[in-house]
């Protein structure tokens, strides 16, 4: 097997994993959510660590959190992400599967506007047709439904907010995360800490319960690993067009797993999202292949 097929299978693996989630999570729905995060945030850790031990590799959270702006950068990132994912455990607490898939369809959208305002990238007129379509599936859904769909927006825009912070770090995925959930570890401990005090901890009340809270650092830390592995293997390309299997799978496990209902208000922006994301996605390929053939033609341009 070649790396290539090798990284495709981790990357699907990680998307699968990202996508089933949802099932995960809901099985721990009598765990209140802030429990359940600090859970997820220590145990990620305990991963993460064990990761970069037997790797050799602790000394990289020293480097990685050797100056004060990348400390400032990475609070701001351990931020972002706690969000995120406080934000995902409550929506699949209260059977909002749906609006979380909407959100993850949205970010690589959201992403690209975030980076034409920060970044000054440029857009060609396909991809500023994509941007147009997706903003006009937010405005239809919240003219149908009365209020925007916050829970979709907040976890494009803290995920692609996230991403745009991460672009400031010089350390690898597995590395930044590890020394962000260290950041976060303090408060977790503490949370953790007061709630068992207060006799009001699920940890230990029985034996399935607590090995699904010790899961959820494995639920987290793996898939990570997998893109991380993935993303040194396969083809931006290949690697951007993979990651909407998540939001595919989460859309499914919201319909077909958990039964929730699908207005249309919602069918219409999955459609507009859905059209975006093809448009935008057919662009960025031929952009792509345009780049690479500019680059394999070049070396014998200047030879002449």
């Amino acid at each position: 097997m070649s790396d290539a097929q090798r990284g495709f299978l981790a990357m699907l693996g990680a998307c699968s994993i990202w996508g089933l989630s949802p099932i995960y999570y809901k099985a721990l729905t009598h765990v209140p959510a802030g429990e359940l995060l600090a859970h997820r945030s220590f145990w990620s850790l305990a991963v993460f660590a064990g990761v970069l031990a037997i790797q050799g590799r602790l000394g990289a959270l020293k480097t990685a959190m050797g100056s004060r702006k990348a400390v400032v950068i990475l609070i701001i990132a351990a931020l972002m992400i706690s969000i995120n994912w406080g934000l995902f455990i409550v929506s699949v607490q209260i059977g909002r599967v749906t609006e979380t898939s909407m959100g993850y369809y949205m970010f690589p959208l959201v992403a690209v506007a975030i980076g034409v305002v920060f970044l000054r990238e440029k857009l060609t007129l396909w991809q500023w047709l994509a941007v147009g379509l997706a903003t006009i599936a937010v405005v239809q859904l919240a003219y149908g439904l009365g209020a925007p769909p916050w829970i979709s927006l907040i976890l494009a825009v803290t995920f692609a907010l996230y991403g745009l912070i991460k672009k400031n770090l010089s350390t690898g995925p597995v590395v930044s995360v590890t020394a962000e959930v260290v950041l976060i570890a303090p408060f977790a401990i503490g949370w953790l800490a007061w709630i068992h005090a207060q006799g009001q901890g699920q940890f230990g009340q029985d034996a399935t319960t607590s090995a699904l809270l010790a899961f959820s650092g494995v639920m987290t830390a793996f898939p990570l690993i997998l893109f991380s592995y993935a993303a040194q293997r396969v083809n931006m390309s290949t690697l951007g067009l993979m990651q909407y299997l998540n939001p595919t799978l989460q859309f499914f496990c919201a319909v077909a797993v958990f039964g929730e209902a699908l207005s249309q208000q919602h069918l219409i922006a999955f459609v507009l999202i859905w059209t975006a994301l093809a448009i935008y996605s057919i662009s960025s390929f031929r952009q792509e292949s345009a780049r690479r053939k500019s680059a394999i033609t070049s070396p014998a341009d200047g030879a002449d």
